[in-house]
Protein backbone atom coordinates (compact mmCIF):
# COMPACT_ATOMS: atom_id res chain seq x y z
CA UNK A 1 0.00 0.00 0.00
CA UNK A 2 1.48 3.46 -1.16
CA UNK A 3 1.72 6.39 2.32
CA UNK A 4 -1.14 8.44 0.62
CA UNK A 5 -3.53 5.13 0.61
CA UNK A 6 -2.43 4.73 4.24
CA UNK A 7 -3.16 8.61 4.72
CA UNK A 8 -6.57 8.02 3.93
CA UNK A 9 -6.96 4.91 5.56
CA UNK A 10 -6.18 6.26 8.66
CA UNK A 11 -8.02 9.69 8.15
CA UNK A 12 -11.39 7.36 8.00
CA UNK A 13 -9.96 5.92 11.39
CA UNK A 14 -8.20 2.89 10.71
CA UNK A 15 -5.70 2.47 13.53
CA UNK A 16 -3.52 -0.52 11.67
CA UNK A 17 -2.67 1.79 8.56
CA UNK A 18 -1.31 4.44 10.90
CA UNK A 19 0.50 1.46 12.41
CA UNK A 20 1.85 0.76 8.94
CA UNK A 21 2.95 4.52 8.63
CA UNK A 22 4.74 4.32 12.11
CA UNK A 23 6.45 1.23 10.91
CA UNK A 24 7.53 1.99 7.87
CA UNK A 25 9.04 5.32 9.37
CA UNK A 26 9.78 4.85 13.06
CA UNK A 27 13.69 4.47 12.73
CA UNK A 28 13.98 7.68 10.32
CA UNK A 29 11.95 9.51 13.19
CA UNK A 30 14.48 8.46 15.66
CA UNK A 31 17.48 8.83 13.80
CA UNK A 32 16.76 12.23 12.88
CA UNK A 33 15.42 12.87 16.67
CA UNK A 34 18.80 11.57 18.29
CA UNK A 35 20.40 13.99 15.90
CA UNK A 36 18.68 16.09 17.70
CA UNK A 37 18.82 15.44 21.54
CA UNK A 38 21.87 13.34 21.20
CA UNK A 39 20.85 10.27 22.93
CA UNK A 40 19.00 7.35 21.94
CA UNK A 41 15.97 7.35 24.96
CA UNK A 42 15.35 10.82 24.55
CA UNK A 43 14.87 10.04 20.70
CA UNK A 44 12.36 7.32 21.61
CA UNK A 45 10.40 9.58 23.53
CA UNK A 46 10.45 12.29 21.04
CA UNK A 47 9.67 9.50 18.67
CA UNK A 48 6.67 8.57 20.56
CA UNK A 49 5.78 12.30 20.48
CA UNK A 50 5.87 13.04 17.11
CA UNK A 51 3.75 9.59 16.21
CA UNK A 52 1.26 11.20 19.03
CA UNK A 53 1.06 14.61 17.16
CA UNK A 54 1.28 12.96 13.75
CA UNK A 55 -1.90 10.83 14.35
CA UNK A 56 -4.02 13.28 15.84
CA UNK A 57 -3.30 16.33 12.86
CA UNK A 58 -3.25 13.33 9.90
CA UNK A 59 -6.54 15.32 8.65
CA UNK A 60 -3.79 18.83 8.53
CA UNK A 61 -1.56 16.49 6.08
CA UNK A 62 -2.25 18.16 2.76
CA UNK A 63 -0.03 15.36 0.75
CA UNK A 64 2.40 18.45 -1.04
CA UNK A 65 5.95 16.72 0.40
CA UNK A 66 6.09 13.30 1.10
CA UNK A 67 4.79 11.50 4.76
CA UNK A 68 8.32 10.96 5.07
CA UNK A 69 9.15 14.88 5.02
CA UNK A 70 6.10 15.83 6.90
CA UNK A 71 7.50 13.71 9.43
CA UNK A 72 10.61 14.76 9.56
CA UNK A 73 9.59 18.53 9.83
CA UNK A 74 7.39 17.68 12.94
CA UNK A 75 10.00 15.55 14.08
CA UNK A 76 12.62 18.50 13.76
CA UNK A 77 9.99 20.58 15.69
CA UNK A 78 9.86 18.40 18.40
CA UNK A 79 13.04 17.15 19.50
CA UNK A 80 14.20 21.08 19.17
CA UNK A 81 11.33 21.94 21.29
CA UNK A 82 12.72 18.38 23.59
CA UNK A 83 16.23 20.50 23.71
CA UNK A 84 15.22 23.60 25.01
CA UNK A 85 12.79 21.63 27.95
CA UNK A 86 15.70 19.98 29.04
CA UNK A 87 17.40 22.59 28.97
CA UNK A 88 15.11 24.38 31.06
CA UNK A 89 14.59 21.80 33.35
CA UNK A 90 18.31 21.64 33.90
CA UNK A 91 18.89 25.52 34.68
CA UNK A 92 15.49 25.49 37.21
CA UNK A 93 16.92 22.88 38.93
CA UNK A 94 20.89 24.22 39.51
CA UNK A 95 19.17 27.92 40.52
CA UNK A 96 17.00 26.33 43.19
CA UNK A 97 20.29 25.83 45.13
CA UNK A 98 19.35 22.43 45.97
CA UNK A 99 22.22 21.17 46.88
CA UNK A 100 21.74 16.84 46.04
CA UNK A 101 24.53 16.35 43.58
CA UNK A 102 24.46 13.92 40.98
CA UNK A 103 26.37 10.89 41.48
CA UNK A 104 26.33 8.81 38.27
CA UNK A 105 26.84 4.79 39.37
CA UNK A 106 30.57 3.48 39.39
CA UNK A 107 31.22 1.58 35.73
CA UNK A 108 33.77 -0.87 34.96
CA UNK A 109 37.01 0.61 33.97
CA UNK A 110 37.17 1.32 30.19
CA UNK A 111 39.81 -0.07 28.16
CA UNK A 112 42.35 2.90 27.11
CA UNK A 113 41.14 3.10 23.68
CA UNK A 114 37.48 3.28 24.68
CA UNK A 115 38.48 5.74 26.85
CA UNK A 116 40.20 7.80 23.89
CA UNK A 117 37.76 7.47 21.88
CA UNK A 118 34.98 8.75 24.04
CA UNK A 119 36.78 11.24 25.23
CA UNK A 120 37.47 12.31 21.24
CA UNK A 121 33.61 11.51 20.50
CA UNK A 122 32.66 14.70 23.61
CA UNK A 123 35.08 16.60 22.20
CA UNK A 124 33.59 16.72 18.38
CA UNK A 125 30.44 16.81 19.76
CA UNK A 126 31.89 20.25 21.79
CA UNK A 127 33.06 21.33 19.04
CA UNK A 128 29.90 20.67 16.98
CA UNK A 129 27.71 22.11 19.49
CA UNK A 130 29.80 25.71 18.99
CA UNK A 131 29.01 25.84 15.08
CA UNK A 132 25.83 28.45 14.35
CA UNK A 133 22.47 26.80 14.82
CA UNK A 134 21.59 26.89 11.15
CA UNK A 135 24.84 25.11 10.44
CA UNK A 136 24.64 22.78 12.96
CA UNK A 137 21.23 21.33 12.50
CA UNK A 138 21.86 21.00 8.70
CA UNK A 139 24.95 19.10 9.21
CA UNK A 140 23.20 17.19 12.16
CA UNK A 141 20.14 16.21 9.86
CA UNK A 142 22.91 15.32 6.99
CA UNK A 143 24.70 12.95 9.15
CA UNK A 144 21.50 10.59 9.95
CA UNK A 145 22.05 9.68 6.26
CA UNK A 146 18.14 8.54 6.26
CA UNK A 147 17.12 12.07 3.92
CA UNK A 148 17.28 13.58 0.69
CA UNK A 149 18.32 17.26 0.75
CA UNK A 150 15.06 17.89 -0.89
CA UNK A 151 13.32 15.80 2.27
CA UNK A 152 16.01 18.41 4.47
CA UNK A 153 15.10 20.99 3.16
CA UNK A 154 11.35 20.97 3.39
CA UNK A 155 11.71 19.98 7.01
CA UNK A 156 13.75 22.82 7.80
CA UNK A 157 12.63 25.75 5.31
CA UNK A 158 15.39 26.60 3.35
CA UNK A 159 16.12 25.46 -0.47
CA UNK A 160 18.41 22.74 -1.12
CA UNK A 161 20.57 24.14 -2.79
CA UNK A 162 21.25 26.77 0.73
CA UNK A 163 21.10 23.58 2.67
CA UNK A 164 23.79 21.72 0.70
CA UNK A 165 25.75 25.01 1.36
CA UNK A 166 25.07 24.79 4.72
CA UNK A 167 26.35 21.43 5.22
CA UNK A 168 29.55 22.01 3.59
CA UNK A 169 30.10 24.92 5.20
CA UNK A 170 29.68 23.28 8.90
CA UNK A 171 31.67 20.20 7.52
CA UNK A 172 34.52 22.79 6.32
CA UNK A 173 34.39 25.04 10.08
CA UNK A 174 34.24 21.44 12.03
CA UNK A 175 37.50 20.69 10.28
CA UNK A 176 39.19 23.83 10.92
CA UNK A 177 38.29 23.59 14.54
CA UNK A 178 39.56 20.23 14.80
CA UNK A 179 42.60 21.09 13.38
CA UNK A 180 43.41 23.40 15.86
CA UNK A 181 42.92 21.19 18.34
CA UNK A 182 45.21 18.82 16.20
CA UNK A 183 42.43 16.24 16.23
CA UNK A 184 42.41 15.75 13.07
Amino acid sequence: MTDAELVERARAGDQAAFGVLVDRYQHVVVRAARAVVGQSEEAEDVAQDVFLRAYRRIDGFRGEASVKTWLLAITWRQALSHRRSIAVRVRRFISTGDDEVFDPPATARLQDQELADRDLQRTVARVVRTLPAKYREALMLNATGDHTFDEMSQALGVPAGTLKWRVSEARRRLKEKLLKLDLF
